[in-house]
């Protein structure tokens, strides 16, 4: 008899990790560390308005789903959950796509300043709670088109 179960989970694990060794897609990010991989299909935010506006006043968001704020250089960056609704994990990169911080459950509302660093260059936007249960952490590798401009550690 076959185990459906098993079988099932083998077929979702075999996906993504074929998604995840696939190459960049614009509209999805990946991540790998000690722990496996893990993608998430995304938003990107690369001007002033979008980062901005980024995921305030949204009420749900898929669970695989994020937002990517991109800057045009490595800088200071801080984040705040000035009308967002949702909470998130906040997960800071630098230019070569290495996870550098992780800010896990901000909460929804909150005016508090979320320091990511003085080299950020990539900020990834997830549901709270995802980032611990992947483990995600520092030093995780994230791979997107954007990290082209840097040494990407896990490039295209």
């Amino acid at each position: 008899m076959i185990n459906y179960v098993a079988a099932l989970t083998l077929g979702i694990a075999a996906t993504v990790s074929g998604a995840a060794q696939a190459g960049c897609q614009p509209d999805r990010v990946d991540l790998r560390g000690d722990w496996g991989q893990a993608s998430f299909t995304i938003e990107i935010a690369d001007t002033q308005e979008e980062r901005a506006q980024g995921l305030m006043f949204r009420e749900t968001m898929p669970r695989g789903a994020g937002m990517l704020f991109v800057y045009e250089y490595p800088q200071r960056a801080s984040f705040w959950m000035k009308n967002t609704l949702l909470p998130l994990d906040i997960i800071f990169t630098d230019v070569n796509g290495v996870v550098t911080r992780v800010h896990s459950d901000a909460i929804p509302g909150d005016l508090s300043p979320i320091p990511g660093g003085d080299q950020v260059f990539a900020v990834l936007e997830i549901n709270a709670g995802l980032a611990a249960r992947y483990g995600i952490s520092v030093g995780t590798e994230m791979r997107q088109s954007v990290f082209s401009k840097g040494l990407p550690k896990w490039p295209c």
